[in-house]
């Protein structure tokens, strides 16, 4: 394949080693707080287990991803590198990861569809052996336009539920033809990362845009999967009054059990005074809810894609809109009501003026099973085509690493409690 015109990060900024400074400052101080992946590129500096790979990655272009980014080409790959959200590059990370020997980053800050699908090409004509993704864009950028790079692809990883939920649907429909990892479904990324991580990050991510207390609000949660359950818990530890809407009834019962009000949208769209959509679908908050929801009423979503609010209907009822603040734009209606979206619809917790993503520490455990399962790709080279399960050993690996640097330690299972379990013959 020939390289495409779009250039990398370094060739879009008017002063590239003032950039890589700050961004390698922003790298270091992440680092010094992701022991897991400082454990890893011990090992993949000195094994060099990726040696000869090449990784095309779509993921959120910022500190704690860059270090992830660096381990992997510290263990021997080349890897090429874009943005997967238009939003949550930070340019000055792009560029140290640019001036990396073995790393190209072509991700650029706030680009339109045209460049951001440019960028992925870009990143697909290194005719990666291994991708990572974050939403899926990239595999299904390779399956539709470039079909003849999969036999040689080993196989991929995917970061988030949105991606998995599409490589899912993919793979019922016979249509992915390598090998992917659910990293989304394991253990340590859906209790830490969805749970903590969206949480916390969603919710300080809010505050700090619109300098606002979470204190006494109706705080509207859509969905109730291990994100919304995440936001709940938080928004509730901070003194909001929690609705959980739902369309699953077990989720929805769960919700109730939990302590949670539970109702449909359209009743809770005249009584939130905040909604956050964390459901990865399309349509939850649409034109009969805005026409019901109160002045001055927050909206966000931190879901991966920004079509959770149907932000052409709300355009479409306003009369006006404006920047009420910087990273919130106020739709006022007819009859005077302001209705206020945050980060323009889009993934919150990222994508909104001074977002920083999920904790460092909850995205080293996440980054942590990514690097591992590139790994085990290159180590097996034994998947078939379609969605796989992590195996529940890496994970476990994944949370030794942390435990042990936090010097908390555990009891194991004895030689007759393993036969035990691993029994049917044991009777009462």
């Amino acid at each position: 394949m020939s390289q495409t015109a779009y250039p990398p990060i370094s060739e879009h900024l008017n002063d590239p080693e003032s950039a890589r400074e700050e961004g390698r400052r922003k790298m270091d101080w992440a680092f010094q707080h992701m022991p897991i992946l400082t454990h890893l590129r011990e090992e993949f500096e000195s094994e060099k287990p990726l040696e000869g790979e090449r990784i095309g990655m779509a993921m959120h272009v910022e500190a704690k991803t860059a270090n992830l980014v660096e381990v992997l080409a510290d263990g021997g790959a080349e890897v090429a590198i874009t943005g997967c959200n238009p939003l949550s590059t930070h340019d000055d990370v792009s560029a140290a990861l640019d001036a990396h020997e073995n790393i190209t980053s072509y991700a650029v800050r706030g680009v339109d569809d045209e460049e951001y699908y440019a960028a992925i090409e870009s990143v697909i004509a290194h005719e990666p052996t291994i991708t990572v993704d974050d939403g899926m864009d990239m595999v299904a950028a390779i399956h539709d336009d470039y079909p003849e790079l999969i036999d040689s692809i080993i196989g991929g990883c995917e970061e988030t539920t949105t991606g998995v939920h599409r490589l899912r649907a993919m793979d019922e429909d016979g249509a992915l033809n390598y090998p992917v990892f659910a990293v989304n479904d394991t253990p340590m990324k859906r209790l830490f990362d969805n749970v903590h991580g969206t949480g916390e990050s969603s919710l300080a991510s809010i505050a700090m845009t619109t300098n606002l207390s979470w204190a006494g609000k109706n705080v509207v949660v859509a969905g109730y999967g291990y994100c919304g359950k995440g936001v709940a818990k938080k928004a509730s530890g901070q003194n909001a009054n929690v609705i959980v809407t739902e369309v699953e009834p077990r989720r929805a019962l769960e919700a109730h059990m939990e302590g949670y009000d539970v109702m449909p949208m359209s009743e809770a769209a005249e009584v939130g005074d905040v909604f956050l959509t964390t459901t990865g679908n399309r349509d939850v908050i649409v034109r009969e809810h805005f026409e019901a929801m109160q002045d001055g009423v927050l909206l966000a979503n931190a879901g991966h894609f920004d079509i959770e609010i149907d932000l052409e209907a709300l355009a479409e009822l306003a009369t006006d809109h404006y920047e009420a603040r910087d990273g919130v734009e106020a739709y006022e209606m007819a009859d005077g009501r302001r209705l206020n979206v945050i980060a323009e619809g889009r993934l919150v917790n990222l994508a909104a003026p001074i977002a920083l993503g999920h904790p460092v520490e909850v995205m080293d455990q996440s980054f942590g099973v990514q690097a591992a399962c590139v790994r085990e790709l290159v180590e097996s080279g034994g998947y078939s085509a379609g969605v796989h399960d992590v195996p529940d050993e890496l994970d476990e690996e994944i949370a030794e690493i942390k435990l042990a640097a936090k010097g908390v330690k555990f009891d194991s299972l004895t030689d007759e409690q393993r036969e035990y379990m691993g029994s049917w013959e044991h009777g009462t």
